[in-house]
């Protein structure tokens, strides 16, 4: 039972929030701010069709649920600024995946402190009795982050308190019962609960990051919750805080066998630095996650296995409630790194969205993998296509292609992988000398990003430094290359998608200009296909709602 709690002295609360509020603000006081500038969604770095906030700042991707025809994408928010601040969770949803609608704030600050990240169900059997006219209720559980205890001295309490909607999300209310896990009291870092309903134990999981690892969690009424196990310490790797879980069952392809996936994301440490989200295949019986015996080795081995292996996808987590005949395990990422996340040049909005993304699970030659994958709803946004023939590559050779699709497209290229110490790949461009440059280097078997010259303006001394990397674990004597380009993002999915790379990059004009190159020797392009994408803006007005109450 959630244990009592004395009240927040009202220095604090004033601390915690910003300004002495009511504890239950409305809709003036925390959804979109009055004084928020109004987009024209053609600012300079805008995506064109990821979702990114209409103004100020978001980070990651919270309650992801699929509720009678809708896909609701909430997001860690600062309605009032364009840098990280007091937590909200903002919202918005879909019914295709691609054209998004941005509803009013769902949650704000309160007593028990900020709306830190989380996840939402929807209670279709009422267990929790929070359902109203025989409506399953959406129940959200997420951590309550005060900042005003660690300000004044004391522990930092993080600690998952509920919230619920009777309405299809367009209005919450707080749970009475609040926090509906506290923290035990020496837990400095608790929080993330990712909830799924596991079927052969008839019981709520709950996935939590408790610092260096992940703790398990069931409960039968999502009200009253029991510690289970942990899993995670020394294992994978550990360069920064365990974050965002993720814990859900996926079918083999080549097999047909399940398997259960953890989602780990880490704040340091990920393999080029900064924050990314690695992950780990093995079982879960309702109580404990073992890792296969074979991925642990090699995840020990290689200092973790890496969902993305760029600089900028970080809470990647999955959208629960998908009708089973769907049948697919749907993600989606923040795409930033928070090594330089607070300063990157754009306005009046911080943060985007990646492109919702299927994952599969292979058994390779290499144990079992992860593959992904652009959503195939993506596909309604192409327009006519332009398709280059085969040809050899030596040197660098230009292509002719519109200079307005490039920075706003969809590419596929099919090449044939050379032999010995050849680099090859493409370089993007404008007139004013900014590039990047992508590909494969025989060198190391590895594929690469280099933004290095490719921001108009230096705003962090971690952003454009090296060249990153990643391994190619596939076999196969041909390498594709699907490049998403919108605006100051890139999305590589080599080889099907079995290695994955995404980059933002700042450049002062957009890239009109491509080339194909290669080095130490040529390279043969089997061919490639290029479709201008439609933008997704402007976005729909503000549906009406309010806060929570």
């Amino acid at each position: 039972m959630p244990r009592s709690r004395a009240p927040l002295p009202a220095a604090l609360a004033c601390l915690l929030l910003g300004a002495c509020t009511t504890t239950r603000p409305d809709t003036t006081a925390h959804g979109t701010s009055p004084a928020a500038p109004s987009p024209t969604y053609a600012e300079n770095h805008r995506p064109q069709f990821h979702f990114s906030p209409p103004a100020y700042w978001m980070n990651d991707p919270n309650g992801l649920v699929w509720f009678d025809g809708e896909y609701h994408l909430f997001y860690q928010h600062n309605p009032h600024s364009a840098v990280w601040g007091p937590m909200h969770w903002g919202h918005a949803v879909s019914r295709d995946l691609v054209h998004w609608q941005t509803l009013p704030v769902a949650f704000a600050p309160d007593e028990d402190g900020e709306a830190w990240s989380g996840s939402i169900v929807v209670d279709q059997t009422n267990s929790s009795g929070l359902g109203r006219d025989g409506v399953p209720p959406m129940v959200a559980l997420y951590t309550a982050h005060n900042r005003a205890f660690k300000a004044a001295g004391q522990a930092q309490p993080e600690h998952q308190n509920l919230a619920y909607s009777q309405d299809h999300g367009r209005t919450w209310r707080k749970y009475a019962g609040n926090p509906v896990l506290p923290n035990p009291g020496d837990q400095k870092n608790f929080r993330d609960p990712k909830v799924a309903w596991h079927a052969p134990s008839h019981r709520w999981v709950m996935a939590l990051a408790e610092g260096d690892h992940t703790a398990f969690y069931n409960s039968p009424d999502l009200k009253n919750w029991h510690y289970l196990s942990t899993f995670g310490q020394g294992m994978g790797a550990h360069g920064g805080v365990w974050e965002c879980p993720d814990l859900f069952p996926l079918t083999v392809r080549e097999s047909g066998e399940t398997r259960w996936v953890l989602l780990q994301s880490l704040n340091a440490g990920a393999p080029n630095g900064g924050s990314g989200t690695q992950y780990f295949v093995g079982d879960f019986d309702g109580t404990r996650f073992t890792p296969d015996p074979r991925f642990a080795a090699d995840s020990q081995r290689q200092g973790g296995i890496w969902l993305d292996w760029g600089r900028d996808n970080y809470a990647v987590v999955s959208w629960s409630g998908l009708p089973a005949t769907d049948g697919r395990r749907l993600t989606i990422g923040w795409m930033a790194n928070w090594q330089d996340a607070r300063k990157v040049p754009t306005a009046p909005w911080r943060g985007a969205m990646t492109v919702p993304r299927t994952l599969e699970l292979h058994r390779l030659a290499a144990g079992y993998r992860l593959s992904a994958a652009p959503v195939r709803e993506l596909e309604t946004l192409r327009g006519t296509p332009r398709t280059l023939p085969a040809r050899t590559i030596d040197g660098t050779q230009a292509l002719d292609l519109a200079p307005a699709t490039l920075s706003q497209s969809d590419m596929t290229l099919r090449f044939d992988q050379p032999a010995g110490a050849v680099r090859f790949g493409l370089l993007f461009s404008n007139a004013r000398g900014e590039a990047l440059r992508l590909g494969y280097d025989g060198t190391t078997g590895s594929y690469f990003t280099d933004r290095r010259q490719a921001t108009g303006q230096k705003f962090s001394d971690t952003f454009a430094t090296g060249i990153h990397t990643a391994p190619r674990t596939a076999t196969g004597p041909h390498i594709t290359l699907r490049l998403l380009m919108d605006a100051a993002s890139l999305e590589l999915f080599a080889d099907d998608g079995q290695t994955v790379m995404t980059e933002t990059f700042f450049p002062s004009a957009r890239f009109d200009r491509v080339a194909l190159f290669s080095e130490g020797g040529s390279t043969r392009l089997n061919g490639a296909t290029l479709y201008p994408l439609h933008g997704i803006w402007p976005a729909q007005p503000p549906a009406e709602g309010r806060n929570p109450e």
